[in-house]
């Protein structure tokens, strides 16, 4: 058995899930984009081919087998996208969620069922149908658990609205000792550079008491400043619009002083590199035309 364990989102990886892109399927269409930025490619026709993610996806596999951590692989769907495995399920603490995704991509669930198995019943739940969430919302940060939303009451009109209200709630309930917060994002359907996805797209940690933050992705100023006070403003990374665009804060950690970054992120890397990190580069910018980057293709399943 799985004895899952995730309690924040830095410290030392021992098992994870991360995406495939074998077998992606033919570039979508544009009434098929989730996304803006999906869509800007796919109008540009600069859609990434699957051969250059597959290349990229093998590149992040490595750093993994580089530090010993177990990888599970989605079952390959034919001509289907599996890379953003963090949409589909996550976990915090030692409870597996499984994620109310669209629900054409239910499949994606069906694909890691093998991983699921592994997983003592109890321990995997399911959130009720009006429940939107989604994993790269959710960010367990020890004591708390990050939530990014969107308050809008034009909700149901934002395909890039992934994660309600009732969502937070529930994970309210599911974690009553935890402290749970919530950010409304800015979200738009046509520019992908005003639009903040999901939290991990304008907000991550890093180590143990630093960040990587885009002040212009939430809608009120509170909630930024609730992170500056947290985190203290010396500890946060500001980008700008062109490094949200490109995804800087979607990088990931596989230790509390290791961090896997796009090789472009020059300015990210070598403010990570001054702060004492190990930063482990590796070509991502395919995969982030469609709006997602390494947080995003992965789903940690064990951490220390």
């Amino acid at each position: 058995m799985l004895q899952l364990n995730v309690k924040n989102e830095t410290s030392r990886l021992r098992a994870v899930v991360l995406g495939t892109a074998v077998s992606n399927g033919p570039t979508p269409t544009i009434d098929e984009a989730y996304d803006p930025k999906s869509l800007e490619h796919i109008k540009a026709g600069t859609y990434p081919v699957e051969a250059d993610m597959v290349s990229e996806m093998e590149a992040f596999n490595k750093v993994f087998e580089k530090y010993d951590v177990k990888v599970f692989r989605p079952q390959i769907i034919e001509n289907y996208n599996q890379i953003f495995a963090r949409d589909i399920g996550f976990v915090i603490d030692d409870i597996f969620i499984k994620a109310n995704i669209l629900p054409d991509r239910e499949r994606e669930l069906d694909a890691i069922q093998y991983v699921i198995d592994q997983i003592d019943p109890k321990k995997v739940v399911r959130p009720p149908e009006e429940v939107h969430i989604e994993g790269g919302d959710v960010m367990p940060w020890n004591d708390y658990i990050f939530i990014g939303t969107y308050k809008g009451s034009d909700y149901k009109d934002y395909i890039t609205a992934r994660t309600n209200w009732q969502g937070v709630n529930y994970i309210k309930e599911l974690f009553p000792n935890k402290i749970v917060k919530d950010f409304d994002l800015v979200k738009s359907k046509i520019e992908p550079r005003d639009n903040a996805l999901h939290l991990d797209c304008c907000f991550q940690p890093v180590g143990t008491n630093k960040g990587i933050i885009y002040k212009s992705g939430f809608r009120e100023e509170a909630d930024y400043m609730f992170l500056v006070n947290l985190f203290g403003k010396e500890n946060l990374f500001h980008i700008e619009r062109e490094e949200m665009y490109h995804m800087n804060s979607n990088v990931f950690s596989i230790a509390p002083d290791v961090v896997v970054s796009e090789k472009n992120f020059t300015r990210l890397n070598n403010w990570l590199r001054e702060q004492g990190f190990t930063v482990e580069e590796i070509p991502y910018a395919e995969i982030s035309k469609q709006e997602g980057l390494l947080r995003c293709s992965t789903l940690p399943l064990i951490r220390d």
